[in-house]
């Protein structure tokens, strides 16, 4: 039982780091990117392929991982994504659907449709049983590090938007675009640099991922529905409406899985209905007029 709730905490924590970018793109900038697996996409075969052609360590992909994401974000939102902040939600959808299917036919293209594989270092590939019987905790290396690189990462995130002067002036600039340019605030930049930030998050999270979850070209449209569960319960309005929720998708898929293997996802989208006919806005969203 506890190795299934730390296994279901981990796969929680990797599926915050993959949607908290579409989270704060939904939420801050109010536009709704479903083209954000593909990010994560592109950073699990920026690590794959860094690894298995160049030999680069594994830590050391993660971060070119990052920013490798985060570099294609920002050229995108230069090019693509700016004409379309003014958009209805419906043509944001369709186009943002559109670059999905093109990111998976060029990467089925230029790399291949197989599934790749990771191989770990050493001292992430153990694992370490604490207990007996049935309270036995077994842990896995690498999903103790994605939980500890996940936690660190929330922690920092959360204290950058609500603590520091560019999450001022992120809030701002969604709040009245105007209004904040005549403060003497560059909205341009300030956006420029919040989807460049989550595509970046996005790629880590493809890169931590890409050993639990698999990598193939179809990464974006198989997990596409998972992101948009996090958000969908989770809401928008915050950091840790996205992360709670990603910790219940987490441990109600593993569980399900493990118990009740032949219902599949089928629990997962069950308790997703319940919420939302429950709470629409989402869970861990603040009714209005309560502080």
């Amino acid at each position: 039982m506890l190795t299934i709730l730390f296994d279901g905490v981990a796969y929680g924590m990797l599926l915050f780091i993959l949607a908290v970018g579409l989270a704060v793109t939904m939420g801050l900038m109010n536009f709704i990117n479903l083209a954000h697996g593909a990010f994560a996409m592109a950073g699990g075969y920026i690590t794959v392929l860094l690894m298995q052609r160049l030999d680069v360590p594994f830590l050391v992909c993660l971060p070119i991982a990052f920013v490798g994401a985060a570099l294609l974000g920002a050229v995108l939102e230069r090019t693509l994504y700016r004409p379309m902040y003014r958009k209805p939600h419906l043509d944001q959808v369709l186009f943002s659907i559109g670059l999905t299917f093109m990111a998976v036919a060029a990467t089925d293209y230029f790399v291949g449709s197989t599934q790749q594989m990771l191989q770990l270092p050493p001292f992430l590939s153990g694992r370490t049983e604490i207990g007996t019987g049935s309270w036995t905790l077994g842990m896995g290396h690498y999903r103790l590090f994605i939980i500890a690189v996940c936690a660190a990462l929330a922690v920092a995130l959360q204290f950058v938007l609500a603590r520091t002067r560019f999450g001022s002036r992120l809030r701002a600039s969604v709040d009245d675009q105007r209004v904040a340019a005549g403060l003497g605030i560059n909205v341009n930049v300030v956006f420029l640099a919040t989807f460049a930030f989550g595509s970046g998050l996005a790629g880590l999270g493809g890169a931590l991922g890409a050993e639990v979850l698999g990598l193939d070209p179809t990464f974006p449209l198989k997990f596409m529905i998972y992101f948009l569960i996090v958000v969908a319960v989770g809401g928008t309005s915050s950091i840790t409406g996205p992360l709670l929720a990603a910790l219940l998708l987490g441990i109600a898929d593993v569980a399900g899985k493990y118990y009740i293997p032949k219902l599949g996802a089928f629990i997962v989208y069950t308790l997703m209905i319940v919420i939302l006919i429950w709470r629409p806005q989402g869970l861990f969203v603040r009714s209005r007029g309560k502080p």
